[in-house]
């Protein structure tokens, strides 16, 4: 599925408000002075309250999903706006989908 491709700069929210930090590995390539985000890098949450049953269990990282599938930087996919960030907690368990804004509209891909 088409999309931009999110750069560093984008804003990350985790379904419960926690706030994202994008943590490129790509160095060499830049968008509008960002680098692209790549499927395997990290985003740390931090912020996040969510409670199961009153026991904290907060969202730690963002996991994308259906990155690029033509565009790769180093052999990687990139990160897409059509791609899917899901928030996980410290053990890796998906707590619902993060939303992702402030990416740059120049550059498409799929």
């Amino acid at each position: 599925m088409p999309g931009f491709v999110v750069d560093a700069g984008a804003t990350v929210t985790c379904p419960h408000g926690g706030t994202g930090t994008p943590i490129p590995t790509v160095t060499r390539v830049s968008l509008g002075g960002q680098p692209p985000l790549l499927a395997t890098d990290t985003v740390v949450v931090a912020g996040c309250g969510f409670n199961v049953s009153g026991a904290p269990s907060p969202c730690l990282q963002v996991q994308w999903l259906m990155p690029s599938t033509r565009l790769l930087v180093q052999q990687t996919p990139v990160v897409l706006s059509s791609s899917v960030a899901l928030a996980v907690n410290a053990a890796g368990a998906p707590q619902g989908p993060a939303t992702v804004t402030g990416f740059q509209t120049r550059v498409q891909a799929q």
